[in-house]
């Protein structure tokens, strides 16, 4: 996207899609909606959904990476955790699960779909995919812990019948996810900046060059450690232009930032409203199809992290593989150390219990989704095979889910 576009996007359907989201809001809350308004409503979700991640990418753009990277993991998972919150206070005992099943779903999306589908991109246009293994690493052992903390453990605690914390348990879980995640951030952002940005390489042996010659060098570091702005990427026709407009093009200006993100939480807003009014008719259409009440969840997770996972594939095809998988563990990361304290909140009020504790199953595809990312992450490149074997586990994940 060019800057001229990127900037006459904000009169576009950018603006209008999150206001007429939010008008859709007014008009369905507190009413039982016929089918033709459900499918309405829902159009107004998704535009929404896709406006929110449209003005968080401006936002990254004007405040670069990772913190661009940071900014749309907490933008999708507001929506994610305002989502589950809403159909936890409609959705009766069947939602006493829907927390643990979304961020579930959320993990295995990033880790596996996300992560696959970057990986194989990468590879398809460079041959290896590369990235760097200090910060991935760190980011893998901090889904890792966060996940087991909070979806494992419940399955074996004592102190309540069932996949349950107990409220003092469930506390510290929440506490324990916001340190980890508050940890990471800092991290990321602070003291091993350098460890989350991208990758720049040389072409590699039969890799994708342009029709009139091979991709155009590097330029020299800045003191960030990123490309300067005399030898920016090539693009493959050996002027040594960039691949993508939005690696190297000049940054949003602070008015049009501010603008992006008041229209994010316009957006954020109508996401929650409207998802309160079709909540409803997913939860019987998933009843009435005779799918389990997990499969609410999966929904949930495929339609907030759809945006961001085009996004993850868009940098890897600019080579830009470490992006990538900023988003996607990043995502994950940001599910479960923002999610757990808010539905910890949310039990004060919600009646009824919390289960979080992982099934048999689960709990295999999970431990093997982490012996197979660290297996992936430890060498700091990948081919496509690491990115098939992921898309493989995702793909079990989800047959499981409608057929377990």
């Amino acid at each position: 996207m060019s800057t001229a576009t990127r900037r006459s996007s904000l009169t576009d359907w950018t603006l209008l899609v999150p206001l007429v989201a939010l008008v859709a809001l007014v008009l369905s809350w507190g009413r039982d909606l016929a089918p033709l308004a459900v499918a309405l409503v829902a159009v107004c979700l998704a535009g929404a959904v896709l406006a929110a991640v449209h003005h968080a990418e401006v936002v990254a753009h004007r405040v670069g990476e990772p913190f661009g990277s940071l900014v749309l993991a907490v933008a999708v998972t507001v929506i994610e955790v305002a989502l589950i919150v809403t159909l936890m206070a409609d959705g009766g005992p069947k939602a006493s699960s829907l927390a643990r099943d979304t961020v579930f779903a959320a993990v295995m999306i990033t880790c596996n779909g996300i992560v696959g589908l970057s990986l194989l991109v990468g590879a398809l246009h460079n041959r290896v995919a590369e990235f760097n293994a200090e910060g991935s690493g760190a980011a893998l052992a901090t889904v890792a812990t966060l996940a087991t903390l909070s979806l494992v453990l419940p399955t074996f605690t004592t102190s309540k019948p069932g996949p349950e914390f107990s409220t003092a348990q469930l506390a510290f879980a929440a506490v324990a996810s916001l340190a980890l995640y508050g940890l990471f951030i800092a991290v990321q952002t602070v003291r091993h900046r350098d460890y989350f940005l991208p990758v720049e390489t040389e072409p590699r042996p039969g890799a994708h060059v342009g029709r009139n010659g091979p991709k155009g060098q590097n330029g020299p570091k800045d003191q960030n450690g990123q490309n300067g702005r005399d030898g920016q990427k090539g693009d493959g026709d050996g002027d040594g232009a960039g691949d993508g407009d939005d690696d190297h093009a000049a940054p949003p200006t602070a008015r049009a930032a501010l603008i992006s993100l008041g229209l994010l939480m316009v957006a954020l807003v109508a996401v929650v409203g409207d998802a309160k009014a079709v909540s409803p008719t997913i939860e019987k259409g998933v009843a009435d199809a005779g799918l389990p009440n997990a499969v609410v969840g999966v929904i949930i997770a495929l339609l907030v992290l759809l945006p961001e996972t085009l996004a993850a594939v868009r940098a890897a095809r600019r080579g830009r593989v470490q992006t990538s998988l900023n988003l996607g563990y990043g995502s994950a990361i940001a599910s479960i150390g923002l999610t757990i304290p808010a539905i910890a909140l949310a039990s004060i009020w919600l009646s009824g219990p919390l289960l979080l504790g992982l099934g048999p199953v689960h709990m295999v595809l999970l431990a093997l989704t982490v012996v197979v990312s660290a297996l992936t992450i430890a060498p700091g490149r990948a081919t496509l095979l690491q990115g098939g074997v992921h898309l493989v586990l995702l793909a079990a994940y989800l047959f499981l889910a409608v057929s377990p």
